[in-house]
């Protein structure tokens, strides 16, 4: 991979984008809206990389983050990320929440613990809410103590998290988490 670039694609739950450097992945964005929301929110984060067809290294990576969308169990691990204008925490907190394997959670305690920063959990937090690449860094699988869901800075909010991770079948120390999701389906009628 030589250039840098942005794509669009379809996914089970919309219209997501990417972009690439050399170096690898440096944004991802879910689905907002309006495909222009997804574009602006894109542009945000890769600046003028040319819109255009991926090499095929990332279009193998867009498939995967395809497949996972639509229920298949990917790990992203794999797919190299160019985090180069991430501060150091957030790179730490970043290969944590990468290993957590589709379907599994974790806490944001747990993580802080786990980078021997036990009082670090509201930190992760706002790491996690400024990830450049959800999905490829699920984010989404990262929860608040005691099973509650905490936040999801992408659009849509919970409801987005909830829904990714009943998509993964995500398994939580509380059995209650996912009986939330139909009553915030009706808050917004």
């Amino acid at each position: 991979m030589t250039a840098l670039g942005v794509f669009l694609f379809d996914t089970a739950i919309g219209r997501c984008g990417l972009a690439w450097s050399p170096m690898g992945v440096c944004a991802v964005q879910l689905p907002e809206p309006t495909e222009a929301g997804v574009r602006t929110r894109l542009r945000r984060l890769a600046g003028d990389a040319p819109e255009g067809a991926p090499p095929p290294e990332v279009a193998a990576w867009i498939d995967d983050i395809r497949a996972l969308l639509a229920g298949e169990p990917r790990d992203l691990q794999h797919v190299r990320l160019d985090l180069g204008r991430t501060p150091a925490f957030h790179q730490r907190v970043y290969a944590v929440a990468r290993a957590i394997a589709p379907g599994a959670t974790r806490t944001y305690g747990e993580i802080a613990a786990e980078l021997g920063e036990p009082g670090a959990a509201r930190a992760v937090g706002q790491a996690m809410g400024r990830n450049p690449c959800p999905i490829v860094i699920p984010c989404h699988r990262v929860l608040a103590a005691g099973g509650k869901t905490g936040g999801f800075s992408a659009p849509g909010g919970v409801d987005t998290k909830m829904r990714m991770l009943t998509i993964e079948r995500a398994r939580t120390a509380d059995p209650t988490l996912f009986a939330e999701l139909p009553l915030m389906a009706r808050r917004k009628r």
